[in-house]
């Protein structure tokens, strides 16, 4: 199950992506829900938390912001306050619906909460086609939805010196990785993969979050390998 900052981190990642055409509602999100070219905020939420493979953690695969919501308070799991970082915030902005948009929380504040969301810009801020940081007053806010994360405790930080020492669900695309030259080891083994790479258990994880959402896909179409998104 993953922990708060590795959903943080996987959607700054997608800060300043956008629809295209502009305008059309057709994203990555979208493709991937089935529902593309429709308002996209709550399918941004839903991609992000499975490719944290942490979907199980919120109450219901949807695309509706009301729904969520309802889902949340049946399931224990709706805030009115005291909101925190990773919670899911649905705002009631004047004159629209109850539910008329969402984003991850990023940081609050007294009387303003920092979100990461999708489908926002400068201008409309419930469809503007982007992936965006935004700051909103609390009296915006209808609750939001507080996933059970993953406790995050003080450990001893796990590494893998070796390709062969990472866990075999993360082991390929690691590999891909490195054939891509995104990760580069010490040079000890020119002929293959068995360079010194001394990467740590979070490095791996965001690393294949990224991967998953297509941040390397480039390198790997100039290296000859198949990309991550299709």
């Amino acid at each position: 199950m993953a922990s708060c900052k590795d959903v943080l981190e996987l959607a700054r990642g997608e800060i300043g992506y956008c629809e295209s055409p502009a305008g059309s509602n057709k994203t990555k999100y979208g493709i991937w829900f089935g529902l593309n070219g429709q308002p996209w905020c709550m399918m941004f939420l839903q991609w992000l938390f499975h490719q944290a493979d942490a979907a199980a953690l919120l109450p219901v695969k949807t695309a509706s912001c009301g729904t969520m919501m309802r889902a949340a308070q049946a399931a224990g799991l709706w805030v009115t306050g005291g909101y925190r970082p990773g919670d899911l915030v649905i705002y009631d902005f004047p004159g629209g619906a109850a539910t008329d948009h969402c984003g991850i929380v990023e940081t609050a504040e007294a009387e303003t909460l920092t979100a990461i969301e999708g489908n926002t810009a400068e201008g409309n801020d419930a469809n503007g086609g982007m992936v965006m940081r935004r700051s909103r007053s609390l009296r915006l806010v209808a609750g939001a939805v507080r996933p059970r994360y993953e406790e995050e405790e003080e450990e001893t930080v796990v590494r893998y010196a070796h390709l062969s020492d990472i866990p075999a669900k993360f082991r390929p695309v690691i590999e891909a990785l490195m054939n891509a030259g995104v990760i580069q080891g010490d040079g000890s083994d020119p002929a293959g993969n068995g360079d010194v790479i001394d990467l740590s258990h979070d490095q791996v994880r965001l690393l294949v979050f990224a991967y998953r959402g297509g941040a390397f896909d480039a390198r790997l179409k100039a290296a000859g390998l198949e990309p991550a998104v299709k």
